[in-house]
């Protein structure tokens, strides 16, 4: 399994990043995939979910309403629309799956948002 995530920048607060992750090792079209972000000195938790198909969305309250996960099972890969960015979505922002009764997280791509 191979998550590779990239979008990631700095941005000020009220702006937009759109992530993405490209996926390969697995059957793609038949898991569900999820966003992760770990801020400095905190847990990594749980942003957002679809489902196999991309009939199905859940999020973390926080974000609902400003972030958008879609994914293209053509091409492998998730992502992740980011509007109205603040301070607190400051973060390493991970694409990860459960395939084979493990989970598995990308490298990591930094979303920095500051004026």
């Amino acid at each position: 399994v191979q998550l590779v995530e990239s979008g990631g920048g700095l941005v000020q607060p009220g702006g937009s990043l759109r992530l993405s992750c490209a996926a390969s090792g697995f059957t793609f079209s038949s898991a569900a995939m999820s966003w992760y972000r770990q801020a400095p000195g905190k847990e990594r938790v749980l942003v957002a979910t679809i489902t196999s198909d991309g009939g199905s969305t859940n999020y973390k309250d926080s974000v609902k309403g400003r972030f958008t996960m879609s994914r293209d099972n053509a091409e492998n890969t998730v992502s992740l629309q980011m509007n109205n960015l603040k301070p607190e979505d400051t973060a390493v922002y991970y694409c990860g799956v459960r395939w084979g009764g493990r989970n598995y997280w990308g490298q990591g791509t930094q979303v920095t948002v500051s004026s």
